[in-house]
């Protein structure tokens, strides 16, 4: 890495946390640091929400994809479009109309205070696993770098400073301060991957598109393959897509927060379908980037130019073959995308801890000065949490890390599944609710990590899109069979479950 570079890194980590303060201001109230009292625009939150969703794995592992196959993975980004449409229509206006700051709240308005503390706790340990592993997997790339100047660091000093600037601004700033810089942050990958797209166009022969397409890197669908185990075939990736978009963005505090700050139900609308849009054209950016990377080292195995892992495909690239500046451009852009990760879900979970959990256990209306200091409080204390979980790891090849980034998916369908409950059937109370919860995330880790299917004489596992629809079902399933013992509702009661479903 060259001076330049490292000035570019340094005055990203270093501008990012005084832009967040001077973006977020002073907040006022815990209305405003939850939810920015809801004023922040529409296309503010569309730009923070992709951020948001965009983790260090998605940079460097997207293009990867690419490289070993093709472009079959934006079958996925089309489900997910689908998906937030369904989010927009059906759950955004009743979150609007309890006028609401957690996503788990609409399950306390329907169920009770209990089923809204089982789904916080389990968003909790979900973002926990998810989070802190794409802590880890951000300390790699950086580590990388070091390592290239001669500077042996450890992992958890990587982690602390990362996390350490990702706070700063989160504590001070609140949503304001996430949202604004999530949507610069996201400026800078996009802005770096672009520039390596146009960098690899200037390196390539003449007829590299071409060339590229006659391999099949540009297939987009996939109608051939097992729809139980291959992720990318087309049913697998589009139904399977959607109802994860629907639980990532209708059900998950992460997302949900963010959508809360729009002026209005009509611009959280437009907000979470765009982000769908803006989605499917950044994945569209990175599987070209991964294409155009088979097409410069001329398709070689990873395996044959000494990398231990496929992801350190893209990684060494930047680090090997781009110029100075647009180098130190790019792993800016990677520290932001975990940045912008890790500050979205210590807010989310200082809201949730605060909101879902704390406020019930003291049981008491606390004023708003105390709930807002306990917001903060936990903020700190979150990221604490992240530092250490994310500083345990010494390798990617660890079991747990797998199990981190799937756990989101079968939880995933537990929580929609509890959201679907609700609205659906009529007479379920809160014990059916969360009964079915537990008992669909146990057999949704039975299916994930239990259970294989005999395929072309190999066996695989369930295709991870199908994880969520399995929670969906097993939840609406054993909800409603659970309900049956009780009476059905009647006319007044049945009018209450309708205004909070």
């Amino acid at each position: 890495m060259r001076a330049l570079d490292l000035a570019i890194i340094a005055i990203f980590l270093v501008g990012s946390p005084l832009l967040g303060i001077w973006l977020g201001g002073k907040q006022k109230s815990s209305a405003d640091y939850f939810v920015g009292n809801r004023r922040v625009s529409w296309w503010l939150v569309t730009f923070s929400v992709v951020a948001t969703e965009t983790s260090t794995l998605t940079v460097i592992s997207v293009p990867t994809v690419a490289y070993l196959g093709n472009v079959t993975y934006l079958q996925l980004a089309i489900g997910y479009l689908i998906g937030r449409v369904l989010v927009a229509f059906v759950l955004l206006p009743r979150y609007y109309s309890g006028n609401l700051v957690s996503a788990y709240g609409l399950l306390g308005q329907r169920f009770g205070k209990g089923m809204q503390g089982t789904a916080s706790v389990t968003f909790l340990l979900t973002r926990l696993l998810a989070d802190g592993v794409r802590l880890f997997a951000t300390a790699i790339p950086a580590k990388m770098v070091l390592a290239a100047l001669g500077l042996d660091v450890p992992y958890w000093m990587i982690i602390a400073a990362i996390a350490l600037v990702a706070v700063i601004y989160t504590y001070l700033g609140g949503i304001k301060a996430v949202i604004w810089v999530d949507a610069i942050q996201m400026g800078i990958y996009i802005l770096g991957a672009v520039a390596a797209v146009f960098f690899l166009a200037g390196k390539l022969p003449d007829g590299w598109f071409g060339s590229l397409a006659d391999e099949g890197k540009f297939q987009f669908f996939d109608f051939t393959s097992n729809i139980v185990t291959n992720q990318y075939a087309f049913i697998t990736a589009v139904v399977g897509g959607a109802l994860f978009a629907m639980a990532s963005h209708g059900a998950d505090q992460l997302m949900v927060q963010r959508l809360l700050a729009c002026k209005n139900v009509r611009d959280s609308q437009k907000a979470v379908i765009a982000s769908g849009v803006v989605v499917f054209l950044q994945f569209a950016l990175f599987l070209l980037v991964g294409a155009m990377l088979w097409a410069f080292y001329d398709g070689a195995a990873p395996e044959s130019m000494g990398l231990s892992n496929n992801d350190e495909l893209f990684p060494m690239f930047i680090v090997e073959q781009l110029p100075t500046g647009l180098s130190g451009l790019l792993i800016a852009g990677i520290l932001a995308a975990a940045m912008s990760t890790i500050s979205s879900s210590l807010n989310s979970l200082s809201t949730s801890t605060v909101s879902d959990i704390y406020q019930r256990v003291t049981k008491k209306e606390l004023p708003d000065e105390v709930v807002l200091k306990q917001a903060k409080l936990w903020t700190l204390i979150w990221a604490g949490v992240f530092v250490v979980f994310a500083s345990m790891f010494t390798s990617t090849d660890q079991p747990v890390v797998e199990v981190g980034l799937s756990i989101a998916s079968y939880t995933y369908g537990a929580l929609l599944g509890s959201f679907a409950l609700g609205i659906l059937v009529k007479r379920a109370q809160q014990s059916d609710a969360i009964i079915a919860f537990l008992c669909t995330i146990v057999v949704s880790a039975v299916m994930v990590l239990g259970v294989t299917f005999t395929v072309d004489g190999e066996d695989k596992s369930l295709a991870f899109p199908w994880y969520v629809p399995l929670g969906v079902v097993t939840t609406l399933v054993l909800g409603g069979l659970l309900s049956l013992r009780h009476r059905a509702p009647g006319p007044d009661e049945l009018e209450r479950v309708k205004e909070t479903a």
